[in-house]
Parts: C-alpha cells; structure tokens; sequence
C-alpha cells in the first residue's frame, strides 16, 4: 500500500532543508511535450505536477514529476549567497519564493527562473517562507516574532503583525481560508494572528521546546503544530483547544503537512523517519525508514497520493500514499 517510489540520491551538493510541491495548468499537449522532448512528464493530464527543492548548496532546484514517478531536474536557481531554508510555491504554480541564511527572499518564476523580486533584511529576520491564498503576498517571520506581508509584485512590506515581545519565528502558515497566519517560535509558544484585525487572536502555549513546523487543515478548522520536544498537536483552532497529541517519533519533529483531502497528514523527524498519521483516529498508518540522516521537510502532494521529503543525507525521496479511506 505504501511504498518508496522514487529516491534521488545527491539532489544537492549539500544538505536539503525545504520542499514543497507545485502544480501548474497545461494548456494543450503540444506545450507539454515541448517542455520534455523524451515525453517523460505525462502531456495527456490538464495539471503538471513538480517540486521545488532548497538545499544548503545555496541553490533552488525545480523537478518535474514523471509520469513513471521519477524525478527530471528542470531548472536550477542561483541567488542566495547562504543555505537556502524554505521555499514555497504559489497556488497556481507560477511563482516560488525561497528564504535563506543570507536574510534574503527570493521570488522566482517557475518556468523560466527569472529573479522577479530579491527582498535583503537584516540578520536573522527571515527564516520561513509561505504564500498567501490568494498569492499576493508572501509572508515571514523575523527574530522578533514579527510576521511580516510582503507584496510579491512590489516586493514591499505591506503589513507587519507584532505579537509584543515575541521570540524567534521558526515556522509560519497561512490558513486556506485567508483569516489566520499562525507561528511558532524557538521558545515553544504558538502566535494565531487575525489578519483583518492585524493583532494576535490566539496565544498557545503549545510545546515545550521549539516548534519548528506548522500548518492548517484543508477547512482551516484545524492546526498542526510539531516541536523539538518530540510530540505533534491538533488544536482547533475555533476555541484553541488540544484535540490531539501525537507521539510516536523518537527525536525532533521537523516538519508537517496535511494531505489536500484532510484525512491524513505526514510527519518527518531527526529520527530519520517520515510517518503518515490518521487525522480521525489520531493513529500512524505507515512508517518510512529510507534516509540515513534527519529528514529536514516533508510535503503532501497536492491530489494528497504522494509524499516528497528532504534529508540532511542529500537525497529526496517519492512516497506513493494512497489516500486514506477510513
């Protein structure tokens, strides 16, 4: 049921620390197959769907999904001087930003790679990267716990939400329905801010050592959070609530992310690890043991049958996870 379908060993020259997944429109089959003149990439399917990758190598790197469920590196994207730490895709596939040690956000075009905007801030006040729903803006977090929207034609600060003696922002979500961005920080608390009102709706005190990912569920009803204490919550996010702790993990979870259909989510770990949890039930389905290092990112594919993740080993591997039916 659940298996290993792809692994691409030394995808970077260093190790890879971000991954999200892109899907884009194909317009007709002529514009697909010229993309991919082996006919590789499937040209009959109305959406195509990639992967963008950020690795300590300093480079962004864009791969095509076969339709065999292998990996075909498209294009390479150089512009950050330090580790690239987080990249996103727009939800029409057209655009990726990309955050680095370097403080710099860099926002691209997915197609051709061209630089449409370099954003440099001071040190240390960029670290997660993510697009707003309605890809307008990208937002992040500084060192102040400050979170940050930036204009993605302007590439300007349009607003800033102070959470008033925040500490450092280590992960950062938006949530579908456009209301909320939340934010965990080094010290273990959980920001929810109301966009609207520009102010903190909710402080959680979730974890109690870094919460190093974060992200809503598909209704936005619900937040994931994961920490370095080595657990995962579920909090509804209506009433702040826990609903769920996860355990299962035997050192730091890295990263989160929830399937698009909701039922299912993924986790991954410095364990090395990288788990598919039963939202329902609370339970882990399946356990991955395929890198040698801790594995840094995890993403479900948008369609929620695949899952990509990122290792310190330098590899990136292709899960098939069906669909959770129960």
């Amino acid at each position: 049921m659940y298996s290993l379908l792809h692994k691409e060993e030394s995808a970077h020259d260093e190790s890879i620390w971000a991954c999200s997944w892109g899907r884009i429109k194909v317009n007709n089959e002529l514009e697909s197959a010229e993309r991919d003149d082996d006919n590789s990439v499937d040209s009959t399917a109305s959406f195509r769907d990639f992967i963008v990758t950020g690795g300590l190598d300093d480079r962004v790197k864009v791969w095509d999904v076969t339709s065999d469920n292998k990996l075909k590196l498209r294009n390479t994207f150089t512009g950050h001087s330090l580790g690239v730490v987080s990249v996103d895709v727009s939800s029409d596939g057209e655009v990726i930003a990309s955050s680095s040690l370097d403080s710099g956000l860099c926002v691209w075009k997915a197609e051709t790679g061209q630089l449409l905007n370099q954003i440099a801030l001071g040190p240390v006040d960029l670290w997660t990267v993510a697009f707003s729903p309605c890809d307008k803006y990208i937002i992040s977090g500084s060192h102040e716990g400050k979170i940050s929207l930036y204009g993605v034609e302007t590439g300007k600060a349009e607003q800033v939400l102070d959470p008033q003696n925040g500490k450092f922002t280590l992960s950062i979500a938006y949530s579908p329905d456009g209301k909320y961005i939340a934010s965990g920080a080094i010290d273990g608390i959980i920001n929810i801010f109301d966009v609207a009102a520009g102010k903190v709706a909710q402080t959680l005190e979730g974890h109690a050592m870094s919460v190093r990912s974060l992200c809503f569920s598909p209704d936005s009803q619900m937040l994931l959070t994961a920490s370095d204490d080595g657990h995962m919550k579920l909090y509804d996010v209506a009433n702040s609530d826990v609903v769920g702790t996860l355990s299962g993990h035997s050192s730091w979870v890295l990263s989160v992310s929830f399937s698009g259909d909701g039922r299912s989510f993924t986790s991954s770990s410095s364990d090395k690890s990288v788990k598919i949890w039963n939202v329902a039930e609370r339970q882990c389905l399946h356990t991955f043991n395929d890198h040698q290092d801790q594995v840094w990112g995890v993403k479900y594919s948008p369609d929620s049958s695949k899952v990509i993740s990122v290792s310190e080993d330098r590899s990136v591997n292709l899960y098939d996870c069906p669909p959770n039916v129960s």
